[in-house]
């Protein structure tokens, strides 16, 4: 962790905390989902800088210590597709492996699709191919106490994340999404009402771990977090039937509450996602919870650094 670099780079009209570890030629571009941030990835970060690549995790623009826009209430998953390609411009890299989780699979899958000159291969966590849209999660089919719901409601997580500090929140959904239930509130309560003040945090996550997510978040705030992915989600992209034509790894942890989402597991086990990305392995880990890369990192370690290895580049 001590030899990680950390620098703010001029990316698109923003400056971006960028973290890089290894010198290799070949470069891995680390995306981060929510609640988590660039340090998400140190365990992957360090393995595949051991294994002759150079590693690159950034927190997106309005998170940790990464710019805030100036209208946050504007911008969209596709913003960070941009993002992702400036990036790339920045640092003078052709062409990179991209590795997403959760949300940040999406921009990933996008950048993959739009502009596969710059992707040399794509490794996934935690969500398949999603295209955003009004389908792109089927909340209507869920209860509507619904995290994601809830979340996109103006207003309503932030009076509900503001009843504690932001240590407490993040500790909150790190143990509530963990489970492999689907988050859900009754009509009297709010999301962080789920959590049971007496669990303690999973066995993987550290104190330490807890302080640093909590420290970054204290910089920036939820308010860009809760509008990308949550209240742009639903924004149709205007993109029809979309390839990603590259090679592909998706990993999923067996305990991950997403395979609950309506007909997520389906999708992904007829292989109906191949539509979308037909060169795509798909791996499960039967432990495995939402953090799988942070709760067995050298199980995941090992599939992604075997997927790199792999290609021809």
């Amino acid at each position: 962790m001590e030899n990680i670099k950390h620098s703010h780079v001029q990316v698109k009209g923003f400056k971006l905390h960028v973290a890089e570890l290894g010198t290799g030629s070949k470069v891995v571009v680390f995306l981060h989902g929510f609640p988590e941030i660039w340090y998400t990835w140190r365990h992957q970060m360090i393995a595949v800088a051991n294994s002759g690549y150079r590693a690159i995790a950034f927190d997106f623009r309005g998170y940790g210590l990464s710019e805030q826009p100036p209208e946050p209430e504007k911008e969209t998953l596709f913003d960070l597709v941009d993002e992702i390609l400036g990036l790339l411009d920045a640092f003078n890299i052709t062409k990179a492996f991209l590795v997403g989780k959760d949300f940040g699979s999406i921009p990933g899958y996008l950048t993959a699709a739009l502009h596969p000159e710059r992707v040399a291969a794509i490794i996934n966590l935690g969500i398949p191919f999603i295209l955003p849209g009004e389908s792109a999660v089927r909340s209507d089919l869920l209860p509507k106490g619904f995290y994601v719901t809830r979340w996109q409601e103006p207003g309503r997580a932030e009076a509900d994340f503001g009843r504690f500090d932001v240590k407490s929140v993040i500790r909150n959904i790190y143990t509530l999404f963990s489970s492999s239930e689907i988050p859900i509130a009754a009509d009297d309560q709010e999301i962080m009402d789920l959590f049971n003040p007496s669990t303690p945090l999973p066995p993987w996550f550290s104190e330490e771990n807890l302080q640093t997510y909590a420290s970054l978040y204290e910089k920036s705030g939820f308010t860009y977090p809760l509008q990308v992915p949550y209240r742009s989600l639903s924004k149709d992209c205007g993109i029809s039937d979309p390839k990603v034509n590259v090679p592909a790894l998706l990993i999923m942890g067996e305990k991950d509450y997403v395979l609950k989402f309506p007909g997520m597991e389906d999708y992904i086990r007829s292989g109906v996602v191949k539509h979308f990305v037909p060169d795509m392995d798909i791996t499960y880990i039967p432990e495995g919870s939402h953090f799988v890369h942070e709760q067995v990192p050298e199980k995941v370690n090992h599939l992604i650094i075997e997927f790199l290895h792999k290609q021809n580049v």
